[in-house]
């Protein structure tokens, strides 16, 4: 399965407003990220996602369709040579290596495009599959913050994994 990299077209809204209408990938996912999730809500992604100058956000595409997201944000100030990697794919699409391929191409985009000397992932404790997602594209865990993350009313552990260049 060929899986690559492109920007969001605002004419990806309904495709990405159906996949990502999902509770299963909203709680592992920031707030910001809505349930449910409307057409409206994906016509603002796409906006920021298209217009931001400190994040590069692209569609995951299989078979010519999108069926999730990747991004890397810059960080500022002292932090400024670091990039946040965050990614999500439609439920349908999980258990198939998809971001596995997805997570290297990101990477290699990072480390040619942006002057950053890190990517870091921030990682619900509870989400297990994520967690083996970026060991096996070659992040190595940096820290674990206890009970940092509050996520439906919960307190839950963050892991920190990174990859430099």
């Amino acid at each position: 399965m060929e899986v690559t990299l492109r920007p969001w077209h605002i004419n990806d809204a309904d495709e990405l407003a159906k996949i990502a209408n999902n509770k299963n990938i909203a709680q592992f996912m920031a707030d910001v990220f809505p349930h449910p999730y409307s057409s409206e809500n994906a016509k603002t992604f796409i906006a920021f996602a298209t217009s931001n100058p400190n994040s590069k956000i692209f569609a995951i595409i299989v078979d010519e369709k999108p069926v999730g997201s990747i991004g890397l944000h810059l960080q500022t100030d002292i932090l400024r040579k670091n990039a946040e990697i965050g990614y999500w794919l439609g439920e349908q699409y999980w258990g198939k290596g998809i971001i596995t391929q997805a997570i290297p191409q990101m990477i290699d985009y990072g480390f040619k495009n942006m002057d950053i000397v890190r990517i870091f992932a921030r990682i619900f404790g509870t989400n297990k599959a994520s967690q083996k997602v970026v060991e096996k594209c070659g992040f190595k865990l940096e820290g674990k913050y206890e009970k940092t993350i509050f996520k439906n009313n919960e307190l839950i552990d963050e892991l920190i994994y990174a990859v430099r260049k």
